[in-house]
């Protein structure tokens, strides 16, 4: 691939919050970079409370409500498509820029497979030997799977063939969204428990399933990672691969105002979280 020529991007390492102030600061930069008021961002973030996430256009029925409140774990519904992800000791990424920007320009795919080159770097960095799975078409069984992390999708991230990282992308006004999921450690089929099956038998093979399609850092590693050693990794993986100049700084104040203005007008709104 010709190489690019480095450009200035905002770097933003937020403190854990809880899932719909995550989701909202996601889409007020994303409003912010729209309008030509912010760089395009990295930002890199983690959850508190854990957080059950769903996609843009996933019913609320693959929801298992009571579930998930014993369990004392939230509920958000993403800007961006596919499933549910379980978002706990995790690091999740988010890349904000304009749609006609090199390193993002182009069809889905093709920002897909060039975002992917960072996300790769970063993995390597750690001592993971990764693959980039070409385009991948869905099975008729898997395309009303309720996890993300067993649903095949093109370019996406292994090892030793088991996914690492979840990502979904979504575009306004010419606009580029992606975020995306990598757990660091912890059960990865927890995610089973708080999701409706048609039965236990149904739930017991998912749990199977995921446990075999999925793994975290820490168990292919074979040993214990920080967030910020993950975060270091990401950083410089995105410097190197994409040639990119990362300068650290923090959200506007009207950024900042309009997470707060999304938080209540969307994110907590059940016409947004629980519709049909």
């Amino acid at each position: 691939m010709k190489s690019l020529d480095t450009k200035l991007w905002r770097l933003i390492l937020s403190p854990p919050v809880t899932g719909v102030e995550n989701m909202a600061l996601d889409e007020a930069i994303l409003m912010s970079v729209t309008a030509g008021e912010a760089p395009p961002t990295l930002r890199l973030y983690a959850w508190d409370p854990p957080c059950l996430s769903i996609g843009y256009a996933q019913p609320i029925a693959d929801v298992d409500k009571k579930m998930l409140d014993q369990f004392g774990w939230d509920l958000v519904r993403r800007p961006t498509g596919g499933r549910a992800i379980l978002h706990t000791d995790e690091l999740t990424y988010a890349i904000i820029a304009s749609s006609t920007d090199q390193y993002v320009g182009g069809g889905v795919l093709e920002s897909y497979q060039r975002i992917s080159q960072g996300l790769v770097a970063a993995l390597t960095l750690l001592g993971l030997s990764v693959e980039v799975q070409p385009e991948l078409s869905v099975p008729e069984d898997q395309r009303s799977n309720p996890v993300c992390f067993q649903v095949p999708s093109a370019y996406e991230i292994t090892v030793n063939g088991r996914k690492l990282i979840g990502s979904a992308q979504v575009r306004r006004r010419g606009t580029v969204l992606q975020h995306g999921s990598l757990p660091l450690s912890g059960d990865i089929t927890r995610i089973c428990e708080v999701l409706h099956f048609d039965d236990e038998i149904s739930r017991s093979q998912a749990v199977e399933f995921l446990h075999n399609r999925a793994a975290t850092v820490e168990e292919l590693l074979g040993s214990s990672i920080t967030w910020q050693q993950v975060a270091d990794a990401m950083v410089q993986g995105f410097r190197e691969a994409l040639n990119l100049d990362l300068e650290l700084d923090s959200p506007s104040d009207s950024e900042m105002s309009q997470t707060v203005k999304l938080t209540s007008s969307c994110y907590t709104n059940p016409d947004w979280t629980e519709r049909v």
